[in-house]
């Protein structure tokens, strides 16, 4: 089974056989996740767990492990749920819920939940930006769980609150926009790593701000690229439409 699932990304063990030995980043997400597995919950006492772009599913898995309770498992690929319903299934979680849904059609599941993840998923958006609003509109009760591959250093700049227009006295434009930390997302028109669904590799300072922006205040940094958050205000919500998320939520019907 584990072969005519395949190929695999997610390497788990299921009855003495791996689904992806022998992957390039080596025992992964295992390895990735040990390096910040402290930051949440030895015990998640029931808490109820979205997990955005599951692929075969390891993170909604090891919420279960954890105790949570309702642990509900999207992804836009079907390949991949069938993975992870195969894989929970096989190693006694097969209350977990997987869906083949966007991340941009959330506002269908209709409800929030007290952990969200999300994951390895930003930088293969054309919206990412959005895709953050709509998690902190729709799904976002609590506590947010990010991942993003980020690119272009770890400096972050001292940003003024208001940026003027030109340098005060003269007609050149301020030089924040030129300080490697100012937040910059690098946009990759063709590939990365031989994958054209790597559209994005914001810097550091670039993923932080755009989680404040989509209200979400960063609590940890366990890892390099991985952020535990909270939900917290809109910064300019109340100023007007634009605020928060401009893409409608969509019924069952329409999305169809």
């Amino acid at each position: 089974m584990i072969e005519a699932l395949g190929p695999w990304f997610h390497n788990i063990e299921i009855d003495g056989v791996w689904t992806a030995p022998d992957h390039f980043l080596g025992d992964y997400p295992a390895v990735k996740f040990a390096r910040f597995a402290d930051a949440l919950p030895q015990d998640l006492g029931g808490c109820s767990v979205l997990d955005i772009g599951c692929n075969a599913g390891f993170y909604a898995m090891e919420m279960k492990r954890r105790g949570a309770g309702e642990v509900v498992a999207i992804d836009s690929d079907e390949h991949y749920l069938r993975q992870g319903r195969f894989a929970a299934a096989a190693l006694g979680y097969a209350d977990i819920r997987f869906e083949q849904l966007s991340v941009y059609d959330v506002a269908q599941l209709g409800r929030r939940f007290d952990l969200v993840i999300f994951m390895g998923v930003l930088y293969h958006l054309r919206h990412p930006l959005l895709a953050l609003d709509l998690i902190r509109e729709h799904v976002a009760g609590e506590k947010l769980l990010f991942q993003t591959m980020q690119r272009g250093g770890d400096t972050i700049a001292n940003i003024p609150e208001d940026h003027p227009f030109h340098v005060p006295g003269t007609t050149q434009p301020p030089a924040f926009f030129d300080d490697p930390g100012y937040p910059r997302m690098h946009f990759i028109e063709r590939e990365y790593a031989h994958d054209w669904t790597n559209w994005w590799a914001p810097n550091r300072a670039c993923s932080e701000a755009m989680l404040r922006s989509a209200g979400f205040a960063i609590e940890a940094r366990p890892e390099e690229e991985v952020y535990l958050c909270r939900v917290a205000e809109i910064p300019f919500a109340g100023r007007g439409a634009g605020a928060g998320a401009v893409y409608p939520a969509r019924g069952q019907e329409e999305a169809r």
